[in-house]
């Protein structure tokens, strides 16, 4: 079963390694004081790497260390299999794995790495510091249907120790739900126009969405020292790290849009700025433990342009990071 189980694993590392895009170095850990080796230096030695019989030479790796102490050594083994080559077993005392420990850790965490995240999570706006629901007005946003939805390209950079940061861009997407389902929006040379519309419909809902380009630097402490964190169905994960940092944004789009019944479901979008900030920029909070992590943006300059009638709102959002 063992020399199955290690086959298995070395045949997986050959079709890993074929998916990168350059050469690296695989270690695979076995029970508590094993691990596996596998670098690639050349993508052409591929092929004939296809063409070992593992199980085989995984048998004579075992024969050898039965019969190996466990110094640091080294000892060259021919491969029984059709194609003869040569390779060799490396085995070291507890103090050469101690170092070998550091070394791998040190290494491991000053990568770069990449991976994609998405943010998935619900936006509101505060006007002058309060909630428009206090004074009741028509662009009051229901929480609940006011989703925020980020796809993000990430970098995770180790700069030092704990130190982490995470940079890169993505599109994002702000819906705000109105409290009403019958607003419509409207602007003049003044600013943007709420409006509660009075045809005798069955009205849906009503809002508006936005779209952005956003840009990212968040400098992240991770206690873990993973610089990334695993996704979000993993069951592992380091331990808790925190970030705090700047966040851009390019508007590409906003439309506004109104749902009724009357007869037939009737959608009626309108594709305009509505005077809304071409940028936008604010503070990007997240915070993690284990394999789940959680954002909170905060837009320190206000939704829409100064204009005389514009409403003046911060807008926010919060939610899980998958």
């Amino acid at each position: 079963m063992k020399t199955v189980f290690l086959t298995l694993i070395m045949s997986g590392l050959v079709l890993t390694a074929s998916a990168q895009q350059k050469p690296d170095t695989i270690v695979v850990e076995l029970a508590k004081t094993s691990r596996v080796i596998f670098t690639i230096k050349d993508r052409k030695d591929l092929p004939t790497l296809r063409q070992y019989d593992f199980q085989a030479l995984f048998t004579d790796i075992l024969n050898k260390i039965d019969n190996t102490p466990v110094v640091l050594q080294r000892d060259t083994v021919t491969e029984p299999a059709e194609n003869k080559r040569e390779y060799e077993i490396v085995t070291w005392d507890s103090d050469d794995d101690e170092n070998w420990q550091k070394e791998r850790k040190s290494s491991y965490s000053r990568r770069t790495r990449h991976s994609i995240n998405f943010d998935l999570g619900m936006n509101n706006y505060l006007n002058e510091g309060k909630f428009p629901d206090e004074n009741n007005e028509l662009y009051t946003v229901r929480p609940w249907g006011s989703w925020y939805v980020a796809i993000n390209s990430i970098q995770h950079t180790h700069v030092k120790g704990k130190l982490f940061l995470e940079w890169g861009a993505g599109i994002n997407w702000y819906n705000f739900k109105f409290q009403h389902d019958n607003i419509l929006m409207t602007k003049d040379e003044n600013g943007v126009i709420f409006t509660a519309d009075d045809r005798d419909v069955d009205y849906v809902k009503s809002k508006l969405t936005a779209s952005y380009l956003t840009a990212s630097l968040i400098p992240v402490f991770d206690f873990g020292g993973r610089g990334s964190k695993p996704r979000f169905w993993d069951s592992y994960g380091s331990k808790f790290r925190f970030g705090l940092g700047p966040y851009a944004s390019y508007r590409i789009g906003s439309h506004s849009k109104l749902v009724y019944e009357n007869g037939d479901k009737t959608k009626e979008k309108d594709y305009d700025n509505f005077y809304l900030n071409t940028f936008r920029y604010g503070l990007r909070l997240q915070l993690g433990i284990q394999s789940t992590d959680f954002f909170f943006n905060y837009d320190l300059n206000e939704l829409f342009s100064t204009k005389p009638n514009n409403p003046k709102l911060n807008a926010f959002s919060f939610g899980i990071i998958f």
